[in-house]
């Protein structure tokens, strides 16, 4: 069967991401969560086409947590997951009325919205003894949370390819890091999967992330390189030209130097007691 040039473009960066961070290991069982957006359909398909051309080697099970949205319809994603024989489980948790209660109106929902769909799906996972937890975050997801990380909390991180839970009981992997949410739109399109939209958050247009996406976006007019070149800063850290004193010792420095046998002590200033945001800073 004829695969479209989308489709080979997928196959190709998810099973790079796949090799080059050893996300899947011969006899995985793979719990997907499937939300029903674009990113999650493509996800679970394009895993399942691996599946097969690995021999079957790893399982893939579909997740999807019904969180009693209003408009909810998951008749269509059922017929889906029926026709592609994929072994699937939806679960129905009230997570809706507890973001609603708790939250503002007006103010973002996704944080917790977020911290109990994680809670359950971790949860299930253990239940069911599932080795890996797919999700289907791709590259903008991964750029725009680091700047988000940056601007609004003063940290540089992102969403890693693979990451083992605090507890150490989970490992979370997303092998759409490589691939473009352009690519991803065009593909479900393609293929014309069944989305169910979120109306929770999707009806929040001030939220962070459209503006760092529509930032990104306007940069990418005068430099098409910038969204590829975000990724690529995250796969280049170099703590040498940072300022986080954990991760590099500035103190100790001196000892380093060539040739150098006797060093000083280190100054101690006494600094003023006022908010950092009182000194100007001259950049040369």
């Amino acid at each position: 069967m004829k695969i479209s040039k989308i489709e080979k473009k997928l196959l190709h960066y998810v099973g790079k991401a796949i090799s080059d961070f050893n996300m899947i290991q011969t006899g995985d069982r793979v719990m997907v969560c499937l939300s029903g957006g674009k990113d999650s359909f493509t996800l679970l398909h394009i895993l399942n086409l691996l599946k097969k051309r690995a021999h079957h080697k790893f399982e893939i099970f579909a997740f999807t947590l019904d969180q009693r949205q209003p408009d909810w319809d998951d008749s269509k994603l059922k017929s889906w997951l029926d026709e592609s024989k994929l072994p699937y489980e939806i679960l129905s948790e009230d997570t809706y009325s507890i973001v609603k209660e708790k939250i503002p109106e007006g103010k973002t929902y996704c944080s917790l919205c977020s911290r109990l769909r994680r809670g359950i799906i971790y949860t299930y996972a253990e239940k069911n003894k599932f080795s890996k937890i797919a999700l289907g975050h791709h590259r903008d997801d991964l750029i725009q949370t680091f700047l988000m990380s940056a601007f609004y909390n003063g940290k540089v991180k992102s969403m890693p390819p693979k990451l083992l839970t605090d507890n150490k009981k989970h490992i979370v992997i997303r092998p759409l890091v490589y691939c473009q949410e352009k690519d991803i739109a065009v593909y479900a399109k393609e293929q014309n999967f069944p989305i169910i939209p979120c109306n929770l958050c999707g009806s929040q247009e001030n939220l962070m992330r459209k503006k760092i996406a529509n930032l990104i976006e306007s940069l990418s007019q005068e430099n098409p390189k910038v969204p590829s070149n975000l990724l690529h800063a995250l796969t280049d850290i170099q703590p040498s030209q940072m300022m986080d004193k954990t991760k590099w010792d500035f103190k100790n420095l001196e000892l380093q130097r060539e040739n150098v046998k006797n060093t000083s002590a280190p100054i101690e200033f006494e600094l003023p007691s006022l908010p950092i945001e009182q000194f100007e800073v001259s950049v040369y």
